[in-house]
């Protein structure tokens, strides 16, 4: 992989790779953009088969969440950190206080959260080695009922566009993933009186507790999950899981879900998704939710303010479905530019130099 040719065609800012020898703690750390403020994004720890494997990961997500910042109207830039190990193997205090460490070399260009395979209780590790770090348990706590949250508000807009209707009570819906943002998702869904839903997942001990909690929410395997007969599909696990493959298979008319990068090309399955008669929520606005959330630690959490705030990605992704069938552009595309334009307006007015 070519880095630095990567970098410059999508404007990345910094790329920095450490290694700790006490704890085996691997990593790389990714800012994107600042141009709004300092970077937001968590920190997932993935057995990564490849270092390339990560530094692609790192680079996408740290891409996405330029995008998720500046559509959701915050004043922070992207970035993302990934570590790579096994998560049932090399977590401990030490190991997350040493990243914390790294962290804080990075002079609040970066402030790290809660992702794959990382908690709250990590990110208090973490913050006793730097204060670029949210979603710690004493203030707004796990994002994942957060960004289910704005993943419910963004499935009801996308009812909205498609039917015409928004009551989940009247329509069906497949989960791909239920290890945090999947479950309270789908007990969203439930609340909500969804017609049917029906679930999938890898890890046997997440199978268990959603057949225990949810008796009546029916379990896929993996493969069949994309071709159920229902109205929504919601991945709500790893990305790329819309591709030449799987777009064969689906039959729902939304796509919509809490996972990142879903489309695994972006430009090429962006429009496959549109040409099949798809409407796809694009992830980065639909699953701002825990960015919001988190976001409001920076100035004083209140739940209900943000919660409140988060609602706001229905009516948010009514103006991007609105503005791709004015510019005839996909959904992603859409998004993009509703982002993207925000970025330019913002950069603009900063360049002249005034001391706050």
């Amino acid at each position: 992989m070519k880095k630095f040719d990567y970098m410059e065609k999508y404007g990345y800012e910094q790329l920095v790779f450490f290694h700790d020898e006490s704890t085996g703690l691997k990593g790389i750390t990714c800012i994107h953009n600042t141009t709004l403020g300092p970077s937001l994004g968590g920190t997932r720890l993935w057995n990564y088969e490849t270092e390339e494997e990560a530094t692609l990961d790192v680079l996408r997500l740290a891409r996405g969440m330029t995008y998720k910042a500046a559509a959701s109207g915050l004043n922070l830039g992207g970035g993302k950190s990934v570590l790579i190990g096994d998560p049932e193997k090399v977590k401990s205090e030490a190991y997350f206080r040493a990243f914390g460490r790294y962290v804080q070399t990075l002079g609040g260009r970066y402030i790290t959260a809660p992702d794959v395979n990382t908690s709250a209780k990590d990110m208090k590790f973490i913050n006793l080695e730097t204060d670029s770090v949210v979603a710690i348990p004493e203030k707004s706590g796990n994002p994942s009922p957060a960004t289910a949250w704005g993943a419910f508000h963004g499935i009801r807009a996308s009812l909205k566009e498609k039917f015409g209707d928004d009551d989940i009570s009247q329509y069906t819906y497949a989960v791909q993933g239920a290890g945090q943002t999947g479950d309270f998702l789908i007990g969203y869904l439930r609340e909500a009186n969804a017609k049917k839903i029906y679930f999938t997942e890898i890890n046997d001990k997440h199978i268990e507790k959603i057949k225990k909690k949810y008796p009546d929410v029916e379990f896929v395997d993996p493969d069949d999950i994309y071709g159920l007969e229902v109205d929504v599909f919601a991945p709500c696990a790893l990305g790329a899981v819309i591709n030449d493959k799987t777009l064969k298979k689906i039959k729902a008319p939304i796509v919509a879900g809490t996972a990142n990068n879903v489309l695994e090309d972006e430009d090429k399955h962006g429009k496959a998704v549109q040409d099949q008669g798809i409407l796809y929520a694009p992830d980065f606005v639909i699953n701002a939710g825990g960015l919001i959330n988190v976001s409001h630690e920076l100035t004083g959490y209140e739940k209900k303010k943000a919660f409140n705030e988060i609602e706001q990605i229905y009516d948010r992704l009514l103006e991007i479905y609105q503005v791709a069938k004015e510019d005839k552009v996909t959904t992603t595309q859409a998004a993009k530019i509703f982002a993207e334009r925000r970025i330019e307006r913002i950069d603009k007015i900063h360049a002249n130099y005034i001391k706050k």
